[in-house]
């Protein structure tokens, strides 16, 4: 059995930590209360800060950033961070954009971390589609990551990215088997662009897991903006009516604090 420890510090941001390796998701750790621009006329409010500071985090063996180029993903705090990693695994076009130890993925690219004294991890980049059809080239290129390590006994470890779903991201059934999700949510709208999604509503998401089937879901991204247009409560409400098979392997990770779980 391998344990892993999550915690969520808010937004897409959680600290991994698993056989001696330390991870960090899409590092965001400005203050509240800043209004982000994210191109053709959308935008957003922070309204929560972190739940820990940059500074209190200790040493981060790598980050995985699913998109450079939104602030919600990663703020002006979170690229102060990025230096101090041993690396950044990214997309193609942000390790580009990014360089210095950025590590740039396709879909279904790998690449791995290595220490002689802990276990090699593989990382590989599952693909995500963060808007509607044909959005690509508006809202750029996003990656998910699953992380691969010997002695996990129900699967990989899988952090989905910002993503709707989409057959793309139903790619990894039959690939990869995931033992522990964390999956972005949140239903994104903007006014701009009316009904249209930039991220998984829970409903969405029940689907996603059902063909899936991790043994843990946790979800993630979902908090702390005002561009989230689907409440907790709604998403509990969405959970709650799932399939036992769905509906049990939902956890909510208290934000802030370190919680322990299988993959």
């Amino acid at each position: 059995m391998t344990t892993v420890r999550v915690t969520h510090i808010g937004g897409p941001t959680a600290l991994i930590e698993f056989a001696g390796w330390r991870l960090l998701t899409d590092p965001t750790f400005d203050p509240a209360g800043r209004t982000y621009a994210f191109g053709w006329g959308t935008s957003s409010r922070k309204l929560v800060g972190p739940a820990l500071s940059a500074d209190a985090l200790g040493p981060i063996d790598a980050v995985l950033l699913t998109h450079d180029h939104h602030g919600d993903n990663l703020d002006d705090a979170g690229r102060e961070l990025l230096p101090s990693a041993g690396a950044v695994i990214t997309t193609r076009p942000g390790a580009g954009r990014l360089g210095g130890n950025a590590r740039g993925l396709a879909p279904w690219e790998s690449t791995t971390l290595r220490d002689g004294e802990r276990p090699t991890v593989e990382i590989t980049a599952t693909p995500c589609r963060h808007g509607p059809p044909l959005s690509r080239p508006i809202v750029g290129d996003v990656v998910g990551f699953a992380l691969g390590w010997d002695g996990q006994r129900h699967g990989r470890l899988w952090v989905s990215g910002d993503t709707v779903l989409y057959p793309g991201v139903r790619e990894i059934v039959g690939r990869l088997p995931i033992g522990l999700a964390l999956v972005h949510l949140g239903g994104v709208r903007f006014p701009v662009t009316g009904p249209l999604r930039y991220s998984m509503t829970a409903r969405a998401a029940v689907k996603l897991l059902d063909a899936v089937r991790p043994r843990t879901a946790v979800p993630v991204h979902y908090e702390g903006w005002k561009h989230f247009q689907e409440s907790r409560t709604a998403m509990e409400r969405e959970f709650g009516n799932a399939p036992d098979e769905v509906r049990e392997r939902i956890a909510w990770v208290p934000i802030g604090v370190p919680t322990d779980l299988e993959t």
